[in-house]
């Protein structure tokens, strides 16, 4: 399993599940992976906590993304080296997050993380609840 880096942009990690191909890759930008360093730093939360990436029930659209630090990694967990940061992320939230960019927005509409997934037939406004 070999990370594609698109350019200085972006990076294409591959899920590691047999049968998939390049577009289920998950990809995540720099700008991303530079706040995750940053929020580590700034937080003290050591190097060996993973990021946990994942989707759970609700939000206006059916199903909302999750983000956040987590320091114990679950045994069925795949995980998803992005320069040095490792994302955890389960195999049902997986399903739901195959192709998707993970990405960091700062202009003038506002400040976070997004979620562009191209398997979401309808999103919210917000940006982070979506249905398929």
């Amino acid at each position: 399993m070999s990370v594609a880096i698109l350019g200085t942009d972006a990076m294409s990690i591959p899920t590691g599940i047999t049968g998939t191909d390049a577009n289920d890759n998950i990809t995540i930008t720099r700008k991303a992976i530079e706040q995750v360093k940053e929020l580590r730093a700034q937080n003290n939360i050591p190097d060996d906590y993973g990021l946990r990436v994942g989707v759970k029930g609700g939000g206006c659209s059916g199903m909302s993304y999750t983000l956040g630090f987590d320091g114990s990694r679950k045994e069925s967990d795949l995980i998803l080296d992005a320069d040095g940061v490792n994302i955890f992320i389960d195999p049902k939230s997986m399903f739901y997050l195959m192709g998707i960019t993970l990405d960091f927005s700062d202009g003038l509409m506002g400040r976070g993380f997004t979620f562009n997934n191209p398997n979401a037939t309808r999103t919210c406004g917000c940006g982070s609840s979506f249905g398929v």
